[in-house]
């Protein structure tokens, strides 16, 4: 008789797990309906009571419509996460939405200051932006986006309590001008990061104009 080869009846380790890739587009392709995205995590992410015991080398059935077999069995996290993250994406999530730079939303949740304190804030991080003036004439790029940011970033907590201590029907005037001071330190920002001496001067004259409005308002 001949000789059994040694690897003759041995098995082939089993094929790495394959992990679904976490950009947008590799979800898409795991995961192209919303349908699919949610009906996979639905079967797959861990519930309250455990799931029954089955053998090791026979997969757990998958249910209709689900994603790709490679994806059956211990699902690791990366995989879990990826599901859910294919499922807000597909669903028209605020995590996949691309609004433009511009879009201004005026916060809803009230931070922990008073409107005192706020008063106090607006008079110093006001003249924080009115200081800009010489980093926009000598043209220092750099220094004038970190200045800009630090003194808006402060003034824009201090402007939104005020506001929401005010009257109801005062509120929606200066919430516009509140978002149109903002939208304007955002393209002068934009401004900055293209080097153009003259935008950003124009840029900056509209953010004086601006601020100058909204605290003759409050």
């Amino acid at each position: 008789l001949p000789t059994a080869h040694p690897n003759m009846f041995s098995r082939s380790p089993p094929p790495a797990e394959e992990q679904p890739c976490l950009s947008l587009r590799g979800l898409q392709r795991s995961f192209p309906s919303r349908e699919m995205a949610s009906g996979w995590v639905s079967a797959h992410l861990p519930t309250g009571s455990p799931s029954p015991p089955h053998h090791a080398g026979r997969p757990k059935p998958l249910p209709a419509g689900s994603p790709p077999t490679h994806l059956h069995g211990h699902t690791p996290r990366r995989t879990a996460a990826a599901a859910l993250l294919a499922a807000a994406v597909l669903a028209g999530s605020p995590l996949a939405s691309q609004k433009p730079a511009l879009s201004f939303e005026f916060r809803l949740t009230a931070p922990d200051q008073t409107p005192e304190e706020a008063e106090a804030g607006v008079k110093v991080h006001s003249r924080g932006l009115l200081r800009l003036r010489p980093l926009v004439a000598s043209q220092a790029w750099r220094e004038l986006q970190l200045a800009l940011r630090d003194s808006s970033s402060r003034l824009k907590q201090d402007l939104y309590t005020i506001i929401q201590s005010k009257p109801g029907a005062q509120r929606p005037a200066l919430r516009k001008l509140y978002s149109h001071l903002f939208n304007s330190v955002t393209r002068l920002d934009y401004a900055a990061r293209s080097k153009d001496a003259d935008l950003v001067q124009e840029r900056y004259q509209n953010v004086v104009a601006s601020l100058e409005e909204i605290l003759s308002r409050i």
